[in-house]
């Protein structure tokens, strides 16, 4: 496979089901947000690199929205890719001629859903409105009064909107009412603080239940114990082991014997998964991400030869106030944490810290901060993917 990097930003509908992601792509010789990337060489290294990796492992059953330039427009590359899992998303800097629109007119014709990127009305792009699907709107460099004007002269037009660059809850409310369809942004990984918001019933069973299988002195009988005590733990556990993830050659019929079978490590790894899954009532993108974030963490703790006990972790409690909805301070407050993990989750401190802090510039797609250790970029790429397909087979396991 080429030496690229891809990433991936969620795009939501209007009851926060993820609806399709935008796929992201990187290489050491271009840069497919710049014009100036837009080459055949490109172009092929993209459709080789999704159809080598398959779209299913990027983006599971969801739509991949994938940028296309000028040139590869008219070399007509979406050919190359199945028009029932691709938008073909129209960056701003495209060139729109004759050629440009009767190609992406054929396109929709023959059945490829066509997206038109930072939208602003002007006579050239005003052909594509006409046979467009979606139209997504930078609502972060509008602002809110050009985004109502906007959407308000888009309404003749049978098109859906998707609002990008949404940044908070609030935000993305005030979109719905205005009839947007999608919505992508980081919102979903921002806490809606509510002043004075407690924590219900089964929110602090949880948390008493995270506390103790996270201190440093846990042993086996005390987590049989713990476990044992909850049924629908115990159910669960006892459902995921005998899974096909797990491919164990005998079936495991008591929690002892689970703990027994995978050790300590792995049993504080699921009942912190299993617990932090029943802890939200929000979306399951919400865990899928701090899956991901943990298992990445663990994997740039391997590349880097460091000790990976504590980077899991470290990984998914630093999405403990999107699930919570509650600040992360305050949150991991809760928890009898080690110092130095609460510090590397706030503050990005210490080896764990600076793991996690290249995590979140890999969701961000911050291209210049996405570095550990002075591993090439192209295995932590790796370990994204690797990362996401885990998640994925996490999530199919605990719903």
């Amino acid at each position: 496979m080429a030496d690229i990097l891809i990433g991936r930003q969620q795009i939501f509908d209007q009851q926060l089901n993820i609806y399709a992601y935008e796929l992201l792509f990187r290489g050491h010789d271009f840069d497919l947000s710049h014009q100036d990337g837009a080459t055949q060489a490109t172009n092929q290294i993209i459709t080789d690199t999704i159809l080598e990796l398959g779209l299913n492992t990027i983006v599971g059953p969801h739509k991949a929205f994938i940028n296309f330039t000028t040139q590869s427009i008219l070399d007509k590359t979406p050919l190359h890719l199945p028009k029932d899992r691709i938008v073909i998303e129209v960056l701003e800097n495209v060139q729109i001629d004759s050629r440009i629109i009767a190609n992406l007119k054929e396109l929709s014709e023959l059945g490829y859903i066509i997206s038109l990127d930072d939208f602003i009305f002007s006579d050239d792009w005003t052909p594509l409105v006409e046979f467009a699907d979606i139209i997504k709107l930078d609502i972060l460099e509008m602002g809110e009064a050009k985004t109502r004007e906007l959407i308000q002269r888009l309404k003749p037009y049978n098109v859906q909107l998707l609002a990008e660059k949404v940044e908070t809850y609030a935000e993305y409310q005030y979109l719905v009412e205005l009839g947007c369809n999608y919505f992508q942004g980081f919102f979903f990984n921002t806490p809606n603080i509510v002043s004075g918001k407690r924590i219900n019933v089964n929110q602090t069973a949880a948390i008493e239940l995270l506390t103790t299988i996270n201190k440093t002195d846990v042993e086996f009988e005390d987590l049989t114990r713990i476990i044992s005590l909850d049924v629908g733990l115990s159910y669960k556990l006892l459902h995921y082991i005998n899974s096909a993830f797990f491919s164990l050659p005998n079936k495991v019929s008591s929690i002892k014997h689970a703990v027994a079978c995978l050790g300590l490590k792995e049993i504080k790894r699921w009942v912190n998964i299993l617990t932090l899954s029943a802890l939200s009532e929000k979306p399951e993108a919400v865990m899928q991400n701090a899956l991901i974030r943990g298992k990445m963490c663990e994997e740039l703790a391997r590349l880097g030869g460091d000790k990976s006990d504590n980077f899991f972790l470290i990984g998914i409690l630093s999405n403990l106030d999107s699930l919570l909805d509650m600040p992360l301070k305050e949150a991991l407050e809760q928890l009898p944490l080690a110092d130095d993990i609460v510090s590397a989750i706030l503050y990005k401190t210490g080896v764990g810290g600076e793991a996690l802090k290249c995590v979140i510039s890999y969701e961000h797609w911050d291209i210049l901060s996405i570095e550990f250790k002075n591993i090439d970029q192209s295995l932590i790429g790796d370990a994204y993917i690797k990362s996401i397909s885990w998640a994925k087979d996490i999530m199919s396991n605990i719903k």
